[in-house]
């Protein structure tokens, strides 16, 4: 596939995300580069959704560090169970935050983000890193982002 994404912005979200995703999976297969892979991944979400901010932070020893990302400057370091992203490690499990000011905990690497959804690669039943997307937006998230991402976690998974 050529570097390039075909995108109809007025489609649903829904439909935009099932446009999406298959571009994603053709971008990436048959590269076995994993910071590759993140990155187009990253770069893909962002061009396709605008969002505010969108990467992803891996597992390192007790920590999650810092992955491919696109937008503003972010935390380099999170715990396990600090913040949204440490919260969705520690649960493997999806954290979808319609407004970040009342998650309690938060961690505000810019203050300009106002909802988050945070969603777990797991490997082996094991986390392996977390996707996490923000927004300037309040309330921006919703089961249809939840349902792709989530949807998309496995083709990430491959790549570890």
């Amino acid at each position: 596939m050529a570097e390039e994404l075909h995108l109809d912005t007025t489609l649903s979200k829904a439909e935009q995300y099932r446009q999406l995703l298959p571009q994603i999976e053709a971008l990436t297969t048959g590269e076995p580069d994993l910071i590759a892979n993140l990155a187009n991944t990253v770069a893909a979400l962002r061009q396709a959704f605008g969002f505010f901010w969108v990467g992803f932070y891996l597992v390192k020893d007790d920590e999650l560090v810092l992955g491919p990302f696109q937008g503003p400057i972010a935390c380099t370091r999170i715990r396990r169970g600090k913040g949204v992203c440490g919260g969705s490690w520690a649960q493997a499990a999806t954290l979808l935050v319609p407004d970040v000011e009342q998650f309690p905990g938060h961690i505000a690497c810019s203050s300009e983000s106002k909802s988050e959804i945070v969603v777990p690669v797991l490997k082996n039943g094991q986390v392996v890193a977390v996707l996490d997307v923000d927004s300037d937006q309040l309330n921006d998230f919703d089961h249809h982002d939840q349902q792709a991402l989530e949807q998309l976690m496995p083709l990430v998974a491959s790549w570890f």
